[in-house]
């Protein structure tokens, strides 16, 4: 263990930030090299004559920014520089000659002369001001009607008066989460969540809260006992390929988290990103319960990764769609036309649902190949989707093995990323099976990693 003592003599910050600005420094510089064992919350408090508090919250923010790891019993380490990247939710760029598992970005999509072709009868059309002129909060009326035949495709019943069109599944979020709740509301989700939700939340000042999961998902019981623990005002989950464990819930499930839902009068915010993937006899949370339900889709997944466009489909109720309308002004104004009558184009004329159509055969094929690769390790996801998470054998640590996995060539993410709070992460990784290209290249990674879990991390080469 080091002694490492940061200078506080000139702080002019908040004693825990500045505390976590110098360890970061000295981590950037190379004074305290990865691997390094930081002094205990109590031995660095006293060295420096604070209170144990300030310790904790100044390792917490540096736990944050994916600078070291700490762990009950072992105390806390410098994280190695190519593990930290995919522990956080910022994205980052893959290097060249990286496997990327990291990210979720199936490949396909229409193709190089579909997408040519939409931007010349584009720049053939005469009647265009539409797309450039006026501002759209919900979005033009030919683009919801386009989102809600996409939506119906989910069995989902919508009217083209209802759907709001938004840049992109994260942006529907926030409108969904801004317009069903209030800063200081308790919101829960998923234990192991989409990195995303968090920060949205802290941006609008929900309380979010974790709800236990298992081999099967959401657990029902968890859900109801956190509603009379607390005034719970919303429920965030993912019921199909969840991100990033790839469970998807039962239709069992899903008529009890519904039931749930309406005992304690809270509303469902259901995130069918991935609802492309899922089979169609599966009803959604909106199709059980249209009254409470706000239902996202987003064409970044199920068709290109560069159409950043999304639907939401509020409850059935006119006082919340005019909310969630003022909630797109204030978030964002408006999506934009332009991107999204391409959008449109390709849904009126069938190319969206057939790229959709083979992207879940393309997952559905590597999701054969991960199985037959890394073996009962990979959880139980759903058979289509575009992800699995993979449960490391000991002594493996998930940010030591994400370490070595970028070093041999392979990116993947930590369970860290996934946690709500600062709750114990498991043992696990999330790998993407989509991004790369071939299958050839994704199985190459996958053997990579499967060499990894066979070979206990003290046999590896060392980091440091």
């Amino acid at each position: 263990m080091t002694m490492w003592k940061p200078d506080l003599s000139h702080a002019s910050d908040s004693l825990y930030l500045e505390i976590a600005g110098q360890l970061a420094r000295d981590v950037e510089s190379g004074a305290l090299p990865a691997g390094t064992r930081l002094p205990t919350h109590r031995a660095l408090a006293r060295s420096l004559q604070v209170n144990v508090g300030t310790i904790t919250r100044a390792y917490a923010e540096a736990a944050r920014r994916g600078l070291i790891d700490g762990e009950v019993g072992r105390g806390s380490y410098v994280r190695h520089p190519a593990a930290r990247g995919f522990i956080g939710t910022p994205p980052v760029a893959i290097p060249d000659g990286i496997v990327d598992l990291a990210f979720n970005l199936p490949a396909g999509g229409p193709t190089p002369a579909e997408r040519s072709a939409a931007l010349a009868q584009l720049a053939k059309r005469a009647d265009l001001d539409p797309l450039f002129t006026g501002y759209h909060p919900q979005g033009l009326p030919e683009h919801c009607a386009a989102g809600a035949a996409w939506i119906e495709r989910r069995g989902v019943r919508a009217e083209a008066k209802r759907v709001l069109v938004t840049g992109g599944a994260q942006h529907a979020l926030a409108v969904a989460l801004a317009t069903c709740s209030r800063p200081g509301d308790v919101v829960l989700a998923e234990s192991l969540t989409y990195t995303g939700l968090k920060p949205l939340s802290r941006m609008l000042g929900a309380r979010l809260q974790p709800v236990s999961i298992d081999d099967e998902g959401l657990e029902p019981e968890a859900f109801d006992a956190a509603c009379r623990a607390s005034a719970v005002r919303a429920l965030y989950c993912q019921p199909t390929s969840q991100n990033p464990t790839a469970v998807t819930l039962s239709e069992a499930r899903r008529r009890e988290i519904v039931e749930v839902a309406r005992r304690h009068d809270v509303a469902l915010i259901e995130d069918d990103t991935y609802g492309f993937v899922g089979d169609t006899k599966i009803p959604t949370l909106a199709a059980l319960a249209p009254e409470r339900t706000y239902y996202v889709s987003s064409l970044s997944k199920s068709v290109s990764s560069g159409l950043r466009v999304g639907f939401l489909l509020p409850p059935e109720d006119d006082g919340v769609l005019e909310r969630a309308v003022a909630a797109v002004t204030a978030i964002g104004w408006t999506a934009a036309p332009l991107v999204t009558e391409i959008a449109a184009g390709w849904i009126e004329s069938g190319i969206a649902a057939r790229v959709a159509d083979e992207k879940r055969e393309e997952a559905r094929a590597r999701q054969t190949i991960a199985r037959r690769v890394l073996g009962p390790a990979a959880g139980p996801s759903d058979p289509a989707s575009c992800h699995v998470w993979l449960t490391l054998p000991e002594p493996w640590r998930a940010s030591d093995f994400v370490g070595r996995a970028h070093q041999s060539g392979v990116a993947v993410t930590a369970s860290e990323a996934f946690v709500i709070g600062r709750a114990a992460a498991p043992h696990a990784v999330r790998v993407c099976l989509s991004t790369p290209r071939t299958r050839m290249e994704l199985e190459s990674g996958l053997h990579v990693l499967a060499r990894l879990m066979r070979a206990a991390p003290a046999t590896v080469p060392t980091l440091v």
